[in-house]
């Protein structure tokens, strides 16, 4: 009996941790993709790739791939 209030308690707080988890990256998913609409955004208004990457903290490299994205649209 003491075995399965154990089992039960260990297999509760996996089961929060896994939540937990998955929350939390579903928020950085959400910021990069708000992160990744902003460049779109800034650079269909023809801001240089450089200055769309400080403003939103992407990398020249992602930046520079959206780029290609938006011109090819």
């Amino acid at each position: 009996m003491r075995e399965s209030v154990i089992y039960q308690e260990i297999l509760q707080t996996g089961l929060q941790r896994g939540i937990q988890q998955g929350i939390q990256q579903g928020i950085q998913q959400g910021i990069q993709q708000a992160k990744e609409q902003f460049a779109r955004t800034l650079l269909q208004r023809n801001m240089p790739v450089e200055e769309v990457a400080r403003l939103t903290g992407l990398t020249i490299e992602q930046v520079q791939s959206l780029q290609d994205s938006v011109d090819n649209n």
